[in-house]
């Protein structure tokens, strides 16, 4: 059941050196391909960052307050979700690419929870220096690293949410 995943999802910070098997993988990407965007384009490409070293530069690149996330290295993947099209803006005035992207990672952060994986949205990094790293042409854009990996404990912390009445109204806008 998907609600059960949504309530299980954490931002896990702390990984096991632990594999994740291709198939398990192969699953977790298969959400992102299967993923809805702005007129069906997938206007996205995904970067499935597997050696280590590039792992840690990566992870030196994504500064936090100025601090470097150096539990991203810990992960046995990070991966960087770019926009292909920047340029596509909805009838409504919105640019399309920072949604779709949101979408497919969403789906990938579900999955990954179904497959006993943890991640972590990270939008704090260097975008030019990630882009030199891997190779990301400049008319593009890194969206979102997210480390990928199982996690090393696993937290059932109760997380703080608005009540449902506090976040809807029903017709008319209201306070």
């Amino acid at each position: 059941m998907v609600l059960e995943e949504i309530k299980n999802r954490r931002s896990v910070r702390s990984y096991q050196e632990r594999e994740i098997p291709e198939e398990v993988l192969l699953r977790v990407l298969e959400a992102v391909r299967l993923a809805p965007s702005a007129r069906n384009r997938q206007p996205w490409k995904f970067v499935i960052v597997q050696d280590k070293e590039l792992i840690q530069e990566v992870a030196g690149a994504s500064p936090l307050y100025g601090n470097p996330q150096t539990f991203m290295a810990s992960a046995p993947i990070i991966i960087a979700g770019c926009a292909t099209n920047t340029e596509h803006i909805m009838p409504n005035g919105v640019p399309s690419y920072p949604i779709d992207l949101a979408i497919a990672l969403d789906h990938l952060t579900l999955q990954a929870t179904k497959e006993g994986l943890g991640t972590c949205w990270i939008g704090a990094f260097d975008q030019n220096k990630v882009k030199a790293l891997l190779g990301v042409p400049e008319n593009m854009k890194i969206v979102c690293l997210m480390p990928l990996g199982y996690p090393k404990t696993v937290t059932a912390t109760k997380r703080s949410r608005k009540p449902l009445e506090d976040i809807i109204c029903y017709n008319q806008y209201q306070e």
